[in-house]
């Protein structure tokens, strides 16, 4: 009875807290507002936001420091469901869903179109995925009081291998998905201060290190609480502002549904319009000069070259304004190195022309089902079976990676029990489902505010916050006056799905303290899946790998310890490839959907139902099941198809699966495999070997 006593009084001090936080963060809001209306400069908007809550995160961190391992690595198992449920939905919430799903939805429609699967698939799949986590992993893991999902393979199976092959997986899958968070970190950083890319990275990044370097799984837990209710703030308020706006009514799942239907009528006007046609056209005949570029490169780079430096050479002799000198030098400059950078960079040129050498700029219609027609020619039908497919498959590799995220499955040994861990997880479903309702909404709400107000507007009458995202990164978005007639045809407007929803406040013309607001949200949303991820792959370097291998002596605190700094050299490797810009931020998550999907779940699921499933059948399930996943997808990378002999990658996509749902061959050959050599190996199949003697 004390210890329940002292339980409620901890839940009590608890929700006092985070009443204290949310009234504190609603006047830190209501204060900017009435700042910027009595004049403050939106130069000082963005930093304000950046600089204070990730202020209140490193309090945070701070005030959650420990050297204590378990508090640093499970939070000492005594977390309540609903606050496990909100931080592990922040642990989720990550800058893919936050930031691009509603962007893919306002790409890709519903259904997401041939070239690129999505829309309502990512949706579906992770909330799938959640069902599965509640179901069949996250209470069997609690029991077992684990500290990594490592930790499972060895004590289910016992060896090293299985231990050390999950472990090598976490850190594969882990580090593809930090790597993206960071990027948007970057992303959001450099667009609310103004600093360059790679220095907004360093600035998110302190942040990061601030809360998981300090206090582990304490810290991160107490800090994503706290950043959940940043993201539902800055995703509602002000979706539920842009509804009242367009419809009167705030409830934007409720009423977004009336817009659909217009934006239907206002695709059907632009497919009629003279000059949407023009712009295709204008397109068309640029991907025939790229193509025209490519019949012979090096004659036409020569000739490019020469005309530049004639030009530059006339512009001096004429004592041309500096300017114009200065612009051809660069254009000069630009050129391509070699025949090899060349022909890259002319054949991609060619192929982004010719997507866009369509009506809507080749964006399907919004509420289209799928590609293609089942009832059509047998191009039309084939297109439709590949846009379902990929859609199906798509799905499913969300499905099973978020069963097998380490991060995510992690989060649930903090819970006091196992009862706890399952009420954890309908908590989190329940705090998801808060803002997945409102994605597709807004996808709608924000393609319907660009048809109806920037398409038709004048080019000479730009609003500025175009040219300032195009600096942060010129492929987030792009306006170019293709027909000459100084209008903007939607067909002339290219979005990045990175930018739909941190620009959405600038594109509704709504106050710039909800674009702070917003960056404030998405930043929230890196920050706080960076975080589970940096300490999960910092865990199994550490704990599941040197310690475990080595058989080392070290205290607990000095295995704390060597944890942080390991943290620390991931974080800064994470940084430097996400100032590659190695690409978009739902292409590089979905990649780790399906290694996480296809190197844990079919020897963990049949670990925990099937008795039968031995150390050697779990070995080959994983190995098996990564092995093709990875091959799938790296055959379709450009500088692996350049390295590697044809011979030995995929020719042509297999039943025309894209390669980011590669989960979908590796999933089932996991389990196949696993099944069959457990089967094999079965200590009553296994021959006895009889000593030499006996």
């Amino acid at each position: 009875m004390p210890e329940g006593r002292a339980r409620r009084s901890y839940v009590r001090r608890l929700n006092r807290a985070l009443l204290l936080y949310v009234a504190g963060l609603l006047g830190f809001i209501t204060a900017m507002a009435w700042a910027e209306q009595s004049g403050l400069s939106r130069q000082w908007v963005g930093p304000i936001f950046l600089f204070l809550t990730v202020m209140a995160y490193a309090v945070i961190g701070v005030y959650g420091r420990t050297t204590d391992p378990d508090e640093y690595y499970v939070a000492g198992r005594r977390i309540p469901p609903i606050y496990n449920g909100m931080a592990a939905a922040a642990d989720w919430m990550s800058a893919a869903s936050f930031i691009s799903l509603s962007g893919a939805l306002y790409l890709q429609g519903f259904s997401g179109t041939p070239g690129q699967p999505g829309g309502l698939a990512y949706l579906m799949g992770w909330t799938g995925g959640f069902v599965l986590v509640a179901m069949l992993i996250a209470p069997h893991l609690r029991a077992m009081n684990l500290y990594t999902v490592p930790d499972f393979f060895h004590v289910r199976f016992g060896g090293s291998w299985p231990r050390i092959i999950a472990a090598l997986s976490a850190v594969l899958c882990s580090f593809t998905y930090v790597v993206a968070q960071i990027y948007a970190v970057g992303l959001i950083a450099s667009r609310l201060t103004g600093v360059q890319f790679e220095i907004g990275i360093m600035l998110g990044l302190g942040g990061v290190l601030l809360c998981s370097f300090l206090g582990g799984m304490r810290a991160i837990t107490w800090t994503q609480v706290a950043q959940y209710v940043v993201i539902l703030l800055a995703f509602l308020i002000p979706v539920s502002w842009l509804a009242y706006k367009q419809l009167g009514n705030p409830a934007a799942p409720l009423v977004a549904s009336a817009q659909i239907g217009k934006i239907a009528g206002l695709e059907e006007r632009l497919l009629q319009d003279r000059a949407e046609h023009e712009v295709v056209a204008a397109y068309r005949q640029r991907a025939r000069e790229f193509e025209a570029r490519l019949a012979d490169v090096p004659a036409t780079l020569a000739r490019e070259r020469q005309a530049l430096s004639e030009r530059i050479q006339r512009l001096r002799a004429s004592n041309a304004d500096v300017g114009l000198i200065v612009a051809a030098s660069r254009e000069l400059a630009a050129m391509p190195r070699d025949e090899a950078t060349a022909r890259e960079r002319w054949t991609r040129e060619m192929q982004l022309n010719n997507e866009r050498a369509q009506l809507l700029g080749g964006l399907p219609r919004h509420s289209q089902a799928f590609a293609g027609d089942p009832q059509g020619s047998a191009g039309e039908q084939q297109a439709f079976d590949h846009a379902r497919r990929n859609f199906l498959a798509l799905m499913f590799c969300l499905m099973v990676g978020t069963a097998g995220l380490p991060h995510l499955l992690t989060r649930y040994y903090t819970a006091p029990s196992v009862a706890g861990a399952r009420t954890s997880v309908a908590w989190t479903l329940v705090f998801i489902a808060l803002l997945y309702l409102s994605a597709p909404a807004l996808a709608a709400l924000v393609k319907f505010e660009v048809m109806n107000n920037l398409v038709g507007s004048r080019f000479d009458a730009l609003p500025s916050w175009l040219a300032q995202w195009s600096r942060v990164d010129a492929a987030l978005v792009s306006v170019e006056d293709m027909n000459g007639d100084g209008i903007v045809q939607f067909g002339e407007i290219r979005f990045g799905a990175d930018l739909i929803v941190l620009a959405m406040p600038e594109i509704g013309g709504l106050p710039y303290v909800i674009s702070g607001l917003v960056a404030a949200g998405g930043l929230a949303a890196a920050l706080s899946t960076a975080d589970g991820l940096l300490l999960t792959i910092s865990n199994a370097l550490v704990r599941d790998l040197y310690f475990r291998q080595s058989r080392r002596r070290a205290s607990p605190e000095q295995r704390v310890i060597l944890t942080k700094f390991t943290l620390l050299s991931v974080a800064l490797s994470a940084a430097f490839v996400a100032a590659l810009k190695p690409s978009e931020i739902l292409p590089m998550v979905s990649a780790s959907f399906s290694i996480a999907g296809s190197a844990f779940v079919p020897a963990m699921v049949l670990g925990i139902f099937w008795r039968g499933t031995t150390r050697a059948g779990a070995v080959a399930g994983m190995l098996a099941g990564l092995s093709v996943t990875l091959y799938y997808l790296l055959s379709q990378v450009d500088a692996v198809r350049e390295l590697v002999p044809q011979a030995l990658l995929v020719q042509q996509p297999w039943w025309g699966i894209h390669p980011v749902s590669a989960g979908v061959f590796g999933v089932p050959t996991g389990f196949a495999v696993a099944w069959l050599v457990s089967l094999a190996t079965r200590p009553g199949r296994v021959q006895r070997v009889v000593p030499d003697g006996l």
